[in-house]
């Protein structure tokens, strides 16, 4: 007679194994998808190339900005301001006889400060009087005339003229941005298909593109000192002269054989 021995596998045993397949399964599964995007990211970066365009223009200036003023003294508050305000009335209503309009102009800065004498040593300064200052900003599109205006305030009385310069209006800016980004991107272009070409490789689409802002200093032009004698002004020269304006774009190409 033979005798068959049956063993018994408990039932939480056979659900425990089951488990443990199924997460070796699920954690090979994972490891695959980890390094296929690996390859995946590896294959990309290897291909695509980075390039750089730039480009420039040269464009006259059609803004001008100055300040200028009246800066007076005396030994008291009330006397300094009352003949800087007849000088500053004066040289505001010479401007606009010369074709300065009203919105061209503002107020840039106005101050009553009192003068100490610290002549001797230890002492704490005696006061003297009081100084005057106001400057007004004129920002205009008439550049032709800034000479004329220069002009004209000094003979009226004016004594600081100073922060001249010169620049392009946002609308022409505007203008000329357009114009250079089309022009950066053509010249990076240029420079991709000349590496392909010496690569053996194809140019692809663009997988990004940063573009630099468009920027540059104003055109400075000639200051007054801080005291002016009308009797030493003749025809002032100021020239605005040309500014320079460039731009730059990065781009990534996708490369394909």
């Amino acid at each position: 007679m033979i005798l068959i021995q049956k063993t018994y596998v408990p039932r939480m045993t056979i659900a425990l194994i089951s488990i443990l397949a199924v997460l070796i399964v699920i954690s090979t599964i994972h490891a695959n998808i980890i390094v296929n995007a690996q390859l995946d990211s590896t294959y990309a970066l290897n291909n695509t190339l980075f390039v750089s365009g730039s480009a420039t223009a040269n464009t006259k200036t059609d803004k001008v900005t100055v300040s200028l003023g009246v800066e007076t003294a005396d030994k008291t508050a009330e006397k300094a301001l009352l003949s800087n305000s007849n000088l500053m009335n004066t040289v505001i209503d010479a401007l606009k006889t010369s074709g300065l309009q009203q919105n061209e102009t503002s107020t840039s800065s106005f101050s009553i400060k009192p003068n100490y004498n610290y002549s001797k040593y230890g002492d704490g300064g005696n006061l003297m009087g009081f100084t005057v200052s106001n400057l007004i900003h004129i920002e205009s599109s008439n550049i032709d005339s800034v000479s004329q205006w220069i002009d004209t305030a000094v003979q009226a009385g004016a004594n600081i003229v100073n922060d001249i310069y010169f620049s392009v209006s946002e609308e022409k800016l505007q203008k000329i941005k357009n114009v250079l980004l089309k022009e950066a991107v053509a010249n990076a272009k240029t420079k991709a298909d000349i590496v392909a070409g010496a690569a053996g490789i194809n140019v692809g689409g663009i997988k990004s593109i940063m573009v630099e802002e468009i920027g540059f200093p104003p055109v400075p032009g000639p200051l007054y000192s801080k005291s002016v004698s009308s009797d030493e002004v003749s025809s002032t020269p100021i020239l605005a002269g040309e500014q320079e304006v460039s731009t730059t774009v990065s781009i990534v190409y996708m490369m394909g054989r």
